[in-house]
């Protein structure tokens, strides 16, 4: 097997976890701004989307240590990352566990958003190109799904953690 056909595998692992931010984002920024008013928590839940990314973040670096267990060397880490900038890229996700950077939403969907241009260029050159194989569009769109699901389910729990936090403090106070 060539190399091409493992980064093809890798930029797949990336977009399960990634990909599906952008839509998350979207539609929370949407149903924030719909239900503005009607907010009775003291979290908002836009300003938990980057904690959301993050701990998504944090599962990939998860993934990538059971990807590398038991050999950690620098020689094996070489050998299985096939787009080490991408890799990076990705963990970099982690980053929006500080608060300064969580405040700037907006940078976590900037950054996802490298990870949905190959759903988008893998979409155009299905549409341009029709010699290009129907299983690229059918991983895509299963590891867009996947991604989905994960990126839906994590801000689900980070929305519970933070629902349960404010009220472990709000009964303190009292």
């Amino acid at each position: 097997m060539d190399d091409s056909f493992f980064a093809y595998l890798q930029q797949l692992e990336l977009m399960a976890f990634f990909s599906g931010y952008p839509l998350i984002y979207a539609v929370i920024i949407f149903v924030a701004g719909i239900q503005q008013g009607q907010n009775k928590f003291k979290i908002s839940a836009p300003s938990l989307l980057p904690f959301a990314y993050a701990f998504v973040g944090t599962l990939f670096l998860g993934f990538q240590l059971k990807k590398l267990y038991p050999d950690y060397s620098v020689e094996h880490l070489k050998f299985t990352m096939q787009q080490p900038w991408l890799v990076i890229w990705g963990l970099l996700s982690i980053l929006f566990w500080i608060p300064f950077l969580a405040k700037k939403k907006v940078l976590s969907l900037i950054h996802s958003l490298v990870f949905f241009f190959f759903l988008v260029r893998d979409l155009f050159l299905q549409l341009s190109v029709s010699s290009v194989d129907k299983n690229i569009i059918r991983n895509d769109m299963n590891m867009y799904t996947n991604s989905l699901l994960l990126n839906l389910g994590v801000f689900a729990v980070t929305v519970l953690i933070s629902f349960l936090f404010a009220h472990y403090n709000h009964r303190l106070r009292s």
